[in-house]
């Protein structure tokens, strides 16, 4: 199998381009890229820096992956010098106007995923981590240093502040500011975002069977009551629901970072 090149595309010396690749007109593609099998880059698309796409991907026209970080540490000159990297999985489809940034941190890597679907001028940060079949609907927004959970769905115009956390199988509604941590399976809405409740919905479409459902909604209604201190209800939900690997994936989540935020209900669950 070869590798398609338009002759208008520019692709430099160095540049790894596995079989089967395809590289449309006007495309850029630097010294430092490395692209896998059977992926298809369109028109006038920019691929610079350490950047490693993996196989079976689409990558549509005008975007561009590998530029350097948007941080006040980039000093200039070519971002192809620079020991940061960004690594795209397998089987991501990358639409139109998309950036995604090599990581800001010296030797760092920003890091996504398989699977994904990243919609007209969506944005992945330096130093972000998005894991496996996440969607950024148009124009969403990830800061950087976001890491981002499997399954999670980002919304339209939604922005996610640097340094948040948003666990699995989590929904953000359109227009939302999330400035805070977001729960595993949680849905938040708003400006700022808050709690709405479980992302039920997705849930669902993810073949969560009932019990398991029940067991998630028991367990947040527990955690976001008015009774008791926010640690108290989370060790009573920690000893209930013991059992319950997605409960407990909430409750480790909470756990894991005392010192972020969360994203918290505006009104009694």
């Amino acid at each position: 199998m070869s590798v398609d090149i338009h002759p208008t595309a520019l692709v430099a010396d160095g540049a790894e381009l596995a079989d089967g690749v395809s590289i449309g007109p006007f495309t850029i593609v630097g010294p430092k890229v490395r692209i896998g099998a059977r992926t298809r880059i369109l028109a006038h698309a920019v691929i610079e820096g350490r950047t490693r796409i993996g196989e079976d991907c689409l990558v549509r026209n005008h975007a561009n992956l590998g530029g350097p970080p948007h941080h006040v540490s980039y000093a200039g000159g070519p971002v192809e010098d620079l020991p940061q990297e960004l690594i795209i999985g397998d089987r991501n489809k990358i639409w139109e106007h998309v950036t995604m940034h090599v990581a800001a941190t010296d030797g760092g890597v920003t890091r996504v995923g398989d699977d994904g679907m990243f919609m007209a001028t969506s944005h992945v940060g330096h130093d972000c981590v998005v894991g496996d079949n996440v969607i950024l609907a148009h124009s969403a927004t990830l800061g950087g240093h976001v890491h981002v959970g499997d399954f999670v769905m980002v919304s339209g115009l939604a922005a996610v502040h640097q340094h948040c956390r948003v666990g699995r199988y989590s929904f953000i509604g359109g227009l939302a500011a999330v400035t805070k941590d977001v729960i595993p399976y949680g849905l938040v809405w708003g400006n700022h975002a808050h709690l709405e409740g479980l992302n039920l919905v997705g849930l669902k479409r993810r073949n969560f069977d009932r019990d398991t459902i029940a067991e998630l909604r028991s367990a947040y209604r527990l955690l976001f009551a008015e009774e008791g201190t926010f640690q108290e209800r989370i060790e009573d939900a920690a000893s209930v629901f013991a059992a319950s690997a997605p409960v407990m994936e909430i409750i480790d989540f909470i756990r894991a970072d005392a010192s972020r935020p969360l994203c918290l209900p505006e009104r009694e669950v």
